[in-house]
């Protein structure tokens, strides 16, 4: 065992970190208020490779590993976790799925763009009743020999209104159930595909989260990913590593917020001393820490696991269900204490409290991960 990050991982985590306070942190608190996308700092992390982290320097990527990745993502979540979403979006969903799915053609017509910031992803697979289910999409592919036509209605897609391109799953023969489901590539701007409003959400404000509609929707032949009826195999492999990057976001929020707690902790002073040297705020520290520390080693442990090449869908379920039980848990920690700070947007904390909360709930609910973990056990 080995828990030394090498060189390379440091220089790259600190390089994320300096993005991170110096590009991410002025105006975040702004648009969070505003909702607003960061479309300016999007190009800037494009240029520095953080939108084709993982993808071969052949198709325009950064070529890097998954630990990377999740050092990346946490840096960049305990500043702005509506950026850092994004990012993971279209590395570890997008990306990933076309560079391990896709065809050659569709690399280079798709990947290389996107794995530049050239152009952004997003990843339709929810539904209004089709979430944590995803066997039972009611978007329909239907095979019309040179083209497929899409008809249906996807929610909570992240990137939803920015993205250029959208891999879309939906089904195309409900007689075959998951095995009649298929993965498109659907272009933005392709007749009978519209743009709903924009969620108005609890938290990472400045994401970009629409409902889609399919409407007779004509995509060629050659846009589907993969043989005939792999789009659920696709959707859920995609999502094992996606659950890594969730879960490196969970772990910056947390970290971020603890971060922020124990500087004020050392500020603060209460009967005469800072109140770090209240032993009730000491032993919030002590928790605070040990818990972040136990979740970034699942974390760090599924990514390793998918570097290594083994089966990572436990690991990444684990890491997912940990760090945003942890996410959530320490920001209201950091909350309470900031005392009635920790209630004015301005210490951050309270931003970082309402965007723990979505990461227990996408990329697969924290109900979702104990079912995948427990089946995992019992296979073993």
């Amino acid at each position: 065992m080995n828990f030394s990050l090498t060189e390379e991982h440091l220089m790259i985590r600190d390089a994320a970190r300096d993005f991170a306070q110096t590009e991410l942190l002025p105006g975040v608190i702004e648009r969070d208020n505003a909702q607003k996308f960061p479309d300016s700092l999007v190009r800037k992390m494009g240029e520095l490779g953080f939108l084709g982290i993982m993808v071969d320097p052949k198709y325009g990527g950064s070529g890097m590993d998954t630990i990377s990745y999740v050092l990346i993502m946490e840096e960049l979540s305990k500043i702005d976790a509506s950026a850092s979403v994004m990012v993971s979006v279209n590395n570890s969903l997008v990306c990933y799925g076309l560079e391990a799915f896709g065809s050659e053609a569709q690399k280079q017509k798709y990947l290389t763009k996107l794995a530049t910031g050239e152009s952004i992803g997003a990843f339709c697979l929810s539904e209004p009743e089709a979430g944590s289910d995803a066997t039972s999409q009611r978007t329909t592919a239907i095979d019309k020999g040179d083209y497929y036509l899409i008809n249906g209605t996807k929610n909570w897609i992240t990137n939803g209104g920015r993205a250029d391109f959208y891999l879309v799953i939906a089904q195309t023969d409900k007689h075959k159930g998951s095995h009649g489901i298929n993965a498109f590539i659907v272009e933005k701007g392709t007749p009978g595909f519209d743009i709903g409003p924009k969620e108005d959400k609890l938290g990472i404000r400045g994401s970009d989260t629409h409902t889609l509609q399919f409407n007779d929707v004509k995509v060629p032949k050659e846009n589907r990913i993969g043989d005939d009826g792999s789009g659920f195999r696709f959707a859920m492999k995609t999502l094992s590593g996606g659950r890594i990057g969730i879960a490196a976001q969970a772990l910056g929020i947390a970290s971020g917020a603890y971060e922020l707690a124990l500087k004020y902790s050392k500020e603060r002073k209460a009967f005469g001393t800072e109140i770090c040297n209240h032993q009730a705020i000491a032993f919030k520290l002590a928790d605070m820490y040990t818990e972040i520390e136990a979740a970034r080693m699942l974390v760090l442990k599924a990514a390793w696991d998918k570097d290594q090449g083994n089966n990572y869908d436990k690991s990444s379920a684990m890491a997912k269900l940990y760090a945003s039980k942890v996410a959530m848990e320490q920001t209201v920690e950091a909350v309470q204490i900031h005392g009635g700070n920790g209630f004015v947007k301005e210490y951050h904390v309270e931003r970082l409290m309402r965007d723990a909360k979505i990461t227990q709930i996408y990329e697969g609910t924290s109900e979702i991960q104990k079912i995948v973990i427990s089946r995992g056990l019992i296979k073993e």
